[in-house]
């Protein structure tokens, strides 16, 4: 029998097996069950059971999430790589829509124009349209740092899914987006990016 004969083909028996094994991980953490089912897509898409313990949740995050969802809300991204990583299948049944900006050719200008990340222009320009939706950053520390002025200016998200990767800004962010009142779910640190951020709104989207 060789190596190809023992490897499992078919694609719902991987997903089965790999969620089997990711329980081990997240089994005894003091999480509830809809906070483990996060936690476990994570560990999947990344591969990386250390992140298990390093997830943050605020307290209202995840019913939060599953509500708003339910009642059809919209999702703001800050980059395409995270727009097209969400089931726009499951969240259509809802009636909602996945929305990013940062290729229109209007804020492509106007972050050359000023000098910054499309990304944070494009978080500024949804404005207003923000307030009771679900905002996922997977990328761009400094859509996370707009988002939070907003915030700080009266603006409430429904969710937060903030998850900017990198060593420059990404950090400081997600600690600031821990001080709001905003139920939000990020990880700490350096680590985050599109993937994890698309896990993160596709468990909520599978949560019963």
């Amino acid at each position: 029998m060789s190596i190809f004969d023992e490897i499992i083909w078919d694609p719902k028996a991987i997903e089965q097996e790999s969620l089997r094994q990711i329980a081990d991980y997240v089994r005894d953490l003091d999480l509830s069950p809809g906070e483990k089912a996060v936690v476990s897509r994570i560990i999947h898409t990344s591969g990386d059971p250390a992140l298990a313990a390093q997830v943050c949740f605020h307290p209202r995050a995840v019913a939060a999430g599953a509500a708003a969802f339910k009642a059809g809300v919209h999702i703001y991204t800050d980059v395409s790589m995270l727009e097209a990583g969400i089931n726009r299948r499951r969240l259509a049944r809802y009636g909602g829509q996945v929305h990013c900006a940062v290729h229109s050719p209007d804020v492509v200008a106007e972050a050359k124009a000023r000098g910054i990340t499309r990304s944070a222009v494009a978080i500024e320009r949804f404005g207003r349209q923000l307030q009771g939706q679900v905002v996922a950053i997977g990328n761009a520390p400094t859509a996370l740092f707009t988002l939070l002025r907003m915030i700080q200016e009266g603006l409430r998200p429904a969710l937060v899914v903030g998850m900017p990767v990198g060593f420059v800004g990404a950090a400081q962010s997600k600690d600031l987006l821990m001080q709001t009142d905003v139920p939000y779910i990020t990880i700490p640190g350096t680590r985050g990016g599109s993937p994890l951020a698309a896990a993160t709104i596709n468990a909520l989207l599978y949560l019963d």
